[in-house]
């Protein structure tokens, strides 16, 4: 029984040697991951900033533009014009740095699909090598067991 089971182990570790796994490709496709995820960080990263400055902008501007309606005026009517004009103001800053926003997403959205685009371009690419040289690998180790 002994004997069987060593001959079984030895079958299967000729077997297993002869279809080697190249530990390359997975490094590359790792390496590629890592460049990816840099990519899609920075643009994330680049966003992020860009959407707080635009919100810090709205509120600086908001709140100086409120100082008119809390300043004491002579005329009850003048603090009805103030917060006219306020609101005004208000709906004005609001479509600007809504329109801010959206040019952000707009960029965010062109650079995703630039980046999906190449990786899947990497991708295929990728395989294809991997698939050819695995087949000649594999070629080659049957050769080599039928012989």
């Amino acid at each position: 029984m002994t004997k069987t089971a060593n001959e079984y182990s030895k079958m299967m570790k000729d077997m297993m040697g002869a279809f080697p796994v190249d530990s390359g490709a997975f490094n590359e496709v790792f390496k590629n991951q890592a460049s990816a995820a840099d990519k899609m960080s920075k643009v994330v990263l680049d966003a992020a900033e860009k959407s707080t400055e635009i919100s810090a902008g709205w509120a600086k501007a908001t709140i100086g533009k409120f100082g008119n309606v809390t300043n004491a005026k002579e005329d009850p009517a003048e603090y009805s014009k103030a917060m006219a004009e306020f609101a005004s103001a208000q709906a004005e800053m609001s479509a600007e740095s809504l329109a801010a926003f959206a040019e952000v997403a707009k960029k965010v959205q062109m650079e995703t699909v630039e980046l999906m685009l190449a990786a899947g371009k990497d991708l295929g690419s990728d395989a294809s090598k991997a698939v050819k040289k695995a087949a000649a690998e594999m070629s080659a180790a049957a050769e080599k067991v039928a012989a």
